[in-house]
């Protein structure tokens, strides 16, 4: 097509490579596009989230690697897809922290309808409701939602990914969604730290 730039005869040679299964030749592209990639989306990023986003998208060239066709040059495929790859991370923020405000005003409102003989009996609901989370989740949720942990800390301390850490508790949280359905709102004001203990 006019005004498309195709492939380099490098880049036909290091893509034939990869699609028969060549992890030097994979090497080879990852070192030259890995730090351009990374620069690019920190124009929209974070530089963790940058890295992430660019790990995600390399090994995913690397996993359909076989089924992969490209109609521009690789570069432009690759700068594209961080580029969607950064915005769908962005657009996702945004809607959790509209998500977040929402989820602070229903537990203010819940607040100040229930008494304190319905507290108690929530505080021990959540309890038993956290407690009976599987122990992966239990663990990343309690870190993150009663010891104020970043997602980059717990996954230091349990030496897996952000991304592992994320999908625990988002599991850990539609799993208490379903066993405390409305008073979910009130657990981040409701549980003192201590009552995991």
């Amino acid at each position: 097509m006019k005004g498309e730039i195709l492939q380099t005869t490098d880049e036909r040679f290091l893509l034939s490579a990869i699609q028969n299964g060549d992890l030097k030749a994979y090497g080879i592209l990852f070192r030259r596009y890995y730090p351009m990639l990374c620069a690019y989306a920190t124009r929209f990023v974070e530089l963790k989230d940058a890295e992430e986003i660019v790990q995600d998208v390399m090994l995913w060239l690397w996993e359909t690697r076989q089924t992969q066709t490209f109609e521009t040059s690789l570069s432009q495929y690759l700068f594209r897809t961080v580029y969607h790859r950064a915005i769908n991370q962005i657009v996702r923020h945004q809607s959790q922290l509209r998500a977040d405000t929402l989820f602070y005003e229903n537990m203010q409102e819940m607040l100040q309808d229930t008494d304190f003989y319905q507290l108690e009996e929530l505080q021990k609901r959540i309890k038993e409701a956290v407690e009976a989370l599987p122990p992966t989740y239990r663990e990343a949720f309690v870190m993150h939602r009663f010891e104020n942990k970043s997602y980059k800390d717990i996954a230091e301390i349990l030496q897996v990914s952000s991304k592992t850490v994320d999908y625990r508790i988002q599991q850990a949280l539609k799993q208490l969604r379903i066993t405390l359905k409305d008073y979910l709102p009130l657990i981040l004001l409701l549980l003192p730290r201590n009552i995991l203990s």
